[in-house]
Order: C-alpha cells, then structure tokens, then sequence
C-alpha cells in the first residue's frame, strides 16, 4: 500500500526489521574476533522487550488516536489554516510515538530473527501499530479530499506553510486513492498479508545454514568468502550456497509470486500505469526520469560492465570468469584485514577533510554505541542505516568482515547516518527524503573515503586496485541495481499472467545477468537461484534504481565539489538538512545540475568510464 505508507511511515517497519538482543559471538570477522566488536544500545528507544514503557506509551497513543478520529474526523473542511496546522502537528506527534515503537522492534528483529521471542515480539508490535493506525487512516484521506481553492487559501497562514511540502506528498496520490472503508480493510490485512510473508524472507534467511568445510555458517558469511583470494574457496562457498538456495527455491518463489501478486492487486485498484509506477511516486520522481536513468545504464553495459570485467578475465588469466569471480580480489592484491579501529579512522578522517562539522556528527556515532558491527548467527544480512524517529536517533547495522569494501560500507551507512542526524530537525513527517535522494550521502561519503585513500596511496599497483575496487563497487551500484530493476520489471511483468515456477525465475535471472555483466562471463546452472536471497524484492519493490540515481547523481555532485566551487559544503549540508521538504529538482539547482536533463545520467556515467578508462592504460 504505497499510497498508506506515505503517512505510515517506513521507519517503523523497514525493509531490514531487526533486533539487538544479545547474541553469542559466534562468527569471527576477519582480523578482529566478534567480542571485540561493538553492538548497539537500543537504551535511547527503549530498555527492553519487557520495558513498561512500551505498553504505557502504545495504550496512550492509542487513546490519543480515538480522541484525534473525534475531534477531526469529517472536519477538516471546516478548520482554519492554522487549525490545520495544529491539527497536523498532533499527528505528527502520535506518528512518532508509533514509529518509536516500531522502530524498536524491527532493529531488535534485524539484530536476531533467529529468537523466537524477538519474532513474537516483532509481530506483536507490528499489529497493535495497525490496529492504533486504523484511527488515524482517516486524516490523510480527508486531506486529500480538500478543495484546491480552499486548501490553498488555507496555506496562505504562516502556520500550515510550514507544512506545504508535508500537504503536496500527501495529494500526490489523490488519483490512486480509494474509499475511506477499502483503505481500512487494506490496512488491518496487511498484517497477515505482505508483512508476514516478508517476516517469513526474513526468518528463512536467517535461520538457513551452509556447510563448508565441516563447518555450519550463515549465508552471509559464506556469500563473504566470494570475495576471497582463492579461487577453490570462492567456488565451494558459491557452489554451497547454490546448493542451499535451490533446496529452499520452492518456498522462495511462492513468496515472490505471492508479493508480486498482491502488489499488482494493489496497484489495480489504486491504477497505477505499471508496476513500478507507485514506487516513483513515492519517491516523489517521475517516471520519464526513471526511464531515462535505466536505459543510459542499459546502453551502456558494454562499455562499463562488459569492458571492465573483460580486464578482469586477463588480470586473471581466466578465458571466462564464473558468477564467483565477480567479486573476487585482483591478482597480487594485499588482501589485508582492517582492524574496526583503523576502520573508524579512515572513514572518520574523509570525513573531518571535506568539512568539519559533517565529522563532528560522525564522531558521535563512532563513539557511541550506535553501530552493530559484527557478523553473528541470525543477524541480518548486509548493512543499514535506520532513521528511528528526530527524538532519538539512527542506528546502523553492518556485517563487518575487515575488508576494504567493508570500509566503504561503514562510509555508506555513515552518510545515511549523518543525512538523518542533521534532517532531524525538519521533524517526523517533513525530514524523509525519498529513495532517489536517500542515497546521496550515502555515495558521496564513500566517494570521500575513496578519494582520501587514494590520494594517501604512494604504490602504483596498489592504486591500481583500489581503483580497480571502486570501478566494482560503481558497477555494483549502477549496472548491477539497473540489472536488479530489469529481473523485477520482467517478474512483475510476467506474473499477471500467471505464476512463475523457480525455474522461469532461474531464467529471467540468468538473463538480465548475462546481458548486464557481460560475455566475459560464463554463468553455471546454479547461479540460476542467486535471486533468492535479495532483500530489496521482497521487502522494496523497485527499491534497487535508487542506487544507481544515487551513484549517478553523487558523481555529477562530486565533479562540481572536484571543480573547487565556492561555498560547495554549505550548500551541501543545507541540501541534507532539508531532508524532505524540497524535491530533487529544487535540491539540485544550487550545484547547477537537473537529473530530468538527459545529458545529465551521462555525466555520472562518464565518470565509471574514466576511471575503466585509466585501468586500460596502467
């Protein structure tokens, strides 16, 4: 329900619901053990899952709510500008109470969905939220009800201006919304529709185990070792978790046709154009941009992807390169562990050169206990930032291994981190940024970090791999995303006619991955299940394009900063503190640049292309 999720907000169920329980140490990330690596301190939301706050704060939102319903409900018409105002101000107030809670549960279910009593608790959270929520579900649609005239007249007071950005997200989806009654029984199911069959991803994932070596793992630490320097050890863990995922397809493609199914369901009632349309509105983009994003990256698979990973094949001495070389390190590359400790430095003194006051904020979740660094049993799989509500603040997941990439990655979700921090102050419902903004920070921090080690790096052939590492975490980001998008388009695209068996899944995967990587590629039957473990499908449909928006735009953002432009990081920080009160469009015009240009994706394309550009000439 795209439409209902705008005022729900996603912070409250995200796409990686988690928990902080205490879990064994169990999992050793490379070159530091796990109990010497830091878990988060859920402390600022609440204590535990038996804290008496809880309850205290649900059962008073939830008579704030029936209070709410009685004062507003059918009234909204009648209210002044700033009766409005206020009116929205109280809102916004019982949103974040629930999404505190909400938030509470889902990190505590990230950390560990593996307990029982987590997931119990999860679930638990997850429909008193509906259940209060329901009181609340008239507000946004008697909103959108609002004559323009009058709506307008009303804003002219200073105190609903204030909300203006909130009012014209909201009557974005005028067309897509459906009677008060239809909205209600969609948000009570929901519970026992898109959300469990995603808590049913979540728990499958973590509960499986591959076998290597004697040794019983979670799938992300054997999806770590095809990163690994021997290519034996890369092919086994490929081969294994091949091996567990086709064991397991059957379940996972029920849960993808039934998504795909309920979310075309959606779709026709509310009608939107095609599948991925709800999502673009979410993300307040049209979807003619979107369009022109996808195909420049398509047009240009071979001359980033095909042409890089041919380099690959020959640094490597392969004919063909299998679907577990694709990460693996380069020929000769020190395939050193980096200890948490140095971690933190390299990333916090990016940071602290581009401009202090961003360091500052980083320093603060370096120093508190914020981030939950290791890899341990049940945990989720790869790495986010969660926003959790202005009066707290985000907590960040990782799954750290002591790999450069994993550096990158603790760049990433700080700069989601700091995004968060200083959006904060833009309060609940005005600091989300939509997904095509979201990841800017994001990028741009691993640019900065990028750049720092290299301009710090005095070997050529050790530049030249971290070169190398860029151009395959860009690749990564851009033309492997787009890949992600296209197999999502096809799937949705073919499930209306009817449901697809895993092998026709196996196919459309196998696919979009041979025309996206390239010929330099031979890809074996059992990679055909690889699609199965992508958490994005399931919890975020079409989520993925935001990456390469992101990575496009972060390049062309970072060419304007390289080209020395006056008073660049104080654009740049207004920019993240406006969080969602301003489009891309507004956002952008400052730094001189307007992704709707089409010669605007070719400039963040361009940049990839150099950088495969000068790979060729070492």
């Amino acid at each position: 329900m795209e439409h209902t999720a705008h005022l729900l907000r996603s912070s409250r169920l995200p796409a990686f619901a988690a928990d902080a329980g205490t879990v064994a140490a169990t999992s050793p990330a490379q070159g530091q053990g796990t109990s010497a690596l830091p878990r988060w301190d859920l402390s600022a939301l609440y204590n535990s899952m038996e804290d008496p706050a809880i309850r205290q704060d649900l059962d008073q939102a939830e008579q704030q709510a029936r209070a709410f319903a009685s004062r507003y409900q059918g009234k909204l018409a009648e209210l002044s500008g700033a009766e409005l105002a206020e009116a929205i101000r109280s809102c916004e107030a019982l949103e974040e109470t629930l999404g505190k809670a909400g938030s509470y549960a889902s990190l505590l279910f990230a950390a560990n969905s593996s307990d029982t009593a987590i997931s119990r608790f999860s679930q638990s959270i997850s429909e008193r939220l509906t259940d209060i929520s329901a009181h609340l579900l008239f507000f946004t649609l008697e909103l959108n009800r609002l004559d323009d005239a009058d709506l307008a007249e009303k804003v002219r007071d200073p105190a609903l201006a204030r909300w203006k950005p909130f009012l014209d997200d909201t009557r974005l989806f005028r067309p897509h919304q459906l009677s008060d009654e239809v909205e209600k029984v969609l948000l009570e199911k929901s519970v026992t529709g898109a959300q469990s069959w995603s808590r049913l991803f979540d728990e499958t994932i973590a509960a499986l185990r591959v076998t290597l070596d004697g040794e019983e793992m979670p799938v992300g630490d054997a999806l770590n070792r095809l990163s690994d320097s021997d290519r034996a050890v890369r092919e086994q863990a490929g081969k294994a978790v091949g091996k567990v995922f086709a064991e397991n397809v059957r379940l996972f493609a029920l849960i993808t046709n039934t998504l795909a199914k309920d979310k075309a369901i959606s779709d026709g009632l509310r009608h939107y154009a095609r599948p991925t349309s709800s999502r673009n509105l979410s993300n307040m983009v049209e979807d003619e941009v979107v369009d022109a994003l996808v195909s420049a990256v398509r047009q240009d698979y071979p001359r980033l992807a095909h042409r890089y990973y041919a380099l690959k094949a020959k640094w490597m001495g392969l004919d063909k390169l299998e679907h577990w070389d694709r990460n693996a390190p380069l020929p000769g590359c020190e395939d050193r562990k980096i200890p948490w400790d140095e971690a933190k430095q390299i990333v916090q003194k990016a940071y602290d050169d581009f401009d202090p006051r961003m360091g500052r904020v980083i320093t603060t979740f370096l120093t508190h206990p914020w981030i939950d660094v290791p890899p341990v049993p049940g945990k989720s799989p790869g790495a986010f930032a969660h926003p959790t509500v202005p009066s707290a603040h985000p907590f960040i997941l990782l799954n750290y291994h002591g790999r450069t990439r994993d550096v990158m990655t603790l760049a990433h979700e700080l700069g989601h981190g700091v995004h968060q921090v200083l959006a904060a102050k833009q309060g609940y419902f005005l600091s989300n940024t939509p997904l095509t903004l979201a990841e800017t920070a994001s990028v741009f921090g691993e640019m900065l970090t990028f750049q720092s080690l290299l301009d710090a790096e005095t070997d050529p052939a050790r530049k030249r791999t971290l070169l190398a590492g860029k151009v395959e975490d860009m690749l990564n980001t851009v033309v492997r995303q787009i890949a992600f998008y296209d197999f999502e388009t096809r799937v949705h695209d073919e499930r209306k006619t009817g449901e697809l068996l895993p092998e026709r899944i196996g196919e459309i995967w196998q696919q979009v991955q041979t025309e996206s990587l390239g010929p330099a590629f031979n890809f074996t039957p059992d990679y055909s299940v690889f699609w199965a473990y992508i958490p994005h499908f399931i919890h975020s449909p079409f989520y993925v394009y935001a990456y390469a928006f992101g990575d496009c735009l972060v390049n062309a953002l970072y060419g304007v900063f390289s080209e020395g432009t006056p008073g660049f990081q104080d654009k740049y920080i207004a920019m993240l503190e406006a969080g969602g009160t301003k489009r891309h469009r507004e956002l952008l015009a400052p730094f001189g640049l307007d992704a709707s240009d089409p010669g605007f994706w070719r400039k963040g394309l361009d940049v990839i292309s150099g950088f495969i550009d000068q790979l060729e000439q070492a």
